[in-house]
């Protein structure tokens, strides 16, 4: 027997007329919230890399800046380009939705590199100071994760296929056919469970003195979970499947997410962050 549910209003509240969303509460909240634990590893005496206050607000903003534009960017080219080839002022119309996690990493990424590039640090390794960024960040985004995809089940999107079991979750007032919450579970994975698993790695294994094992390791932990999840979340409408045998959009970049944070970590474990 399927779940019922009464779906809650995407829109949060209003500020002069203008409609504040939920999804739009998540970025802000996964960004503050992440500033300030950042801030606070990044300022203990056994952090890799520290960085001053003006150093931590620039951070924000190259990150803020590498989400917004990587995750729209990603979402074009990967799961509906000839649409916005078609359309090409649709990519700017973020209230629209389409955001790619995948593409979002890799502006994160390419924000990571910049600002280590455009800072002087006390190893004037570039890749070093990079990675030592985003090995501290690793710990952080499941958060951001995590409320991501609360706000996408608000918003009744990227829910799971159709299901006959317990968990199956039909929506009041849609269409009365049960299916996964799949945003639930990679809440569940992608953002309680990787949560725990990197605030362990981080805090009771000496794996952070390795420079970008914990990148690695993120990587290795979010496409293992990613991949789980898309057996039970409905592939993209304007994609489908890309096999007979059942491979989704996500999946193949997971995958390839995977591969990297192997050779990441593998690279990482060859030689120590002395």
């Amino acid at each position: 027997m399927a779940i019922i549910i009464n779906p809650i209003d995407p829109v949060a509240f209003s500020v002069f007329g203008l409609p504040v969303r939920w999804y739009a509460l998540a970025y802000i909240a996964g960004f503050v919230i992440g500033y300030y634990l950042m801030k606070y590893l990044t300022s203990r005496k056994d952090s890799e890399i520290c960085l001053s206050k003006k150093q931590m607000d620039d951070l924000l903003t190259y990150f803020v800046l590498g989400v917004i534009l990587g995750g729209r960017l990603g979402y074009v080219l990967f799961y509906n380009l000839s649409y916005f080839i078609a359309n090409p002022l649709e990519i700017f119309a973020l209230w629209h939705g389409g955001m790619s996690f995948h593409g979002g990493l890799i502006g994160v990424i390419v924000a990571a590199f910049l600002f280590a590039k455009n800072n002087n640090f006390p190893d004037k390794s570039v890749a070093r100071n990079t990675f030592r960024i985003l090995d501290t960040l690793a710990v952080l985004v499941p958060l951001g994760l995590g409320f991501g995809r609360i706000a996408n089940f608000i918003n009744m999107e990227i829910m799971g296929r159709l299901t006959d079991s317990p968990f199956g979750v039909i929506f009041i007032g849609g269409p009365q056919i049960p299916r996964h919450p799949s945003p639930l579970y990679e809440f569940a994975l992608e953002g309680v469970a990787l949560l725990i698993i990197m605030l362990t790695l981080y805090y009771k294994t000496n794996l952070r003195r390795y420079v970008g094992a914990l990148s690695g390791m993120f990587c290795i932990l979010y496409a293992t979970f990613r991949i789980f999840c898309e057996q039970f979340r409905a592939p993209d409408a304007q994609i489908g499947f890309l096999t007979s045998w059942g491979l989704t959009q996500g999946m193949l970049l997971s995958f390839i997410m995977m591969l990297v944070g192997i050779i990441v970590l593998a690279c990482a474990l060859r030689k120590k962050n002395i």
